[in-house]
Order: structure tokens, then C-alpha cells, then sequence
């Protein structure tokens, strides 16, 4: 009971009525939806490695780049603050699963990379994290999941045109 209870309040599509536009109602629903994800991957990652989304998410950055990224490409990539990006490389560097390298042309900077023992801890949490998301999806059909994906795609696109300044369209 206390579960059901806890999945209204967080539940934000309950904000919307009937009378609602349906672009409306079909926001809070993809909101609510990406929340419930969310919260069940941080709430997995959390129990099973230990780890936060955050954490998680910066060494998903650096295993797409095997050469590492300076703490400025993290920041940009992760759109936090310096300062986020440094406390969490300084906790996982206490871990071992990053390392800094400074780099040879500017002794003020530096380069993160994954240690061997961060990439075999990320490619178990990646794998994880894999079943988790398909398990969310796993009453959805292939067609179905197929339409979803063209039709989310179509939003995105028409989000990314709406939002263009004139000069952007122009180029």
C-alpha cells in the first residue's frame, strides 16, 4: 500500500485532466514515464554496485572515448558544473576506476580516463543497466517499440526546428 502510495505522488501525469490539452497530458505522461525509469535505474545502480547515476553516467562518457576526456569535455558532455565533474572524478579516482593524466601541453589540465579495473566494472553496470531498460520496454511489442521510437524521433525533430533562432535555420 505504502509502494502504491509512493508511485501516485511521484506519479506527475496525475497533474492532468481531461479538460487538459492532449499535448499537455502526453507531456506529463512521457515525464512520468522517464521519472519512473529514472528513479529505478539510480535506485538499481545504487543497490547492486554501489554506484550513482551521475557516477554511472560519467564513466558511460569515458567508455566511449577510450582516450579519455578533459574535465571541460566531461562538464560540457554531462551539462554540470566544473566542480560536480571534479567531485565525481575524485570519488571515482578514490575507487580506481578512473585516473587523471595530465596533459603534456598544459600542465593546468587534464585528461580522465577509465583503469582497467573501471572499464570491467562499467561493461558488468552497462550490462545491467541493458536488462533493466529492456525489461521496461518488455510489454511492448517490436512493432510496437519500432512506432514508438519513429514517432518520438518526429517529436524531437520538430522540437529541434521550433527552437532554431532564424539564423540557425539559415545554415
Amino acid at each position: 500500500m505504502k509502494e502504491a502510495a509512493l508511485i501516485q505522488t511521484s506519479d506527475l501525469e496525475l497533474r492532468a485532466h481531461e479538460d487538459h490539452h492532449a499535448s499537455l497530458r502526453l507531456w506529463l505522461r512521457l515525464l512520468s514515464c522517464t521519472t519512473l525509469i529514472e528513479d529505478t535505474i539510480r535506485t538499481n545502480l545504487r543497490e547492486e554496485f554501489g554506484i550513482t547515476l551521475p557516477r554511472f553516467d560519467l564513466m558511460a562518457q569515458l567508455e566511449r572515448h577510450p582516450d579519455g576526456l578533459s574535465m571541460g569535455e566531461l562538464s560540457r558532455r554531462m551539462m554540470v558544473t566544473g566542480g560536480n565533474i571534479t567531485t565525481i572524478v575524485d570519488q571515482l579516482e578514490n575507487e580506481k576506476l578512473v585516473m587523471r593524466v595530465m596533459s603534456e601541453t598544459d600542465r593546468r589540465s587534464y585528461t580522465v580516463r577509465l583503469t582497467l579495473w573501471g572499464r570491467n566494472a562499467f561493461a558488468r553496470m552497462a550490462l545491467a543497466h541493458e536488462q533493466w531498460v529492456v525489461h521496461f520496454f518488455g510489454d511492448l511489442s517490436e512493432p510496437q517499440q519500432s512506432q514508438l521510437h519513429e514517432l518520438l524521433g518526429h517529436l524531437k525533430k520538430s522540437i529541434h526546428q521550433s527552437t532554431q533562432s532564424p539564423t540557425q535555420e539559415r545554415a
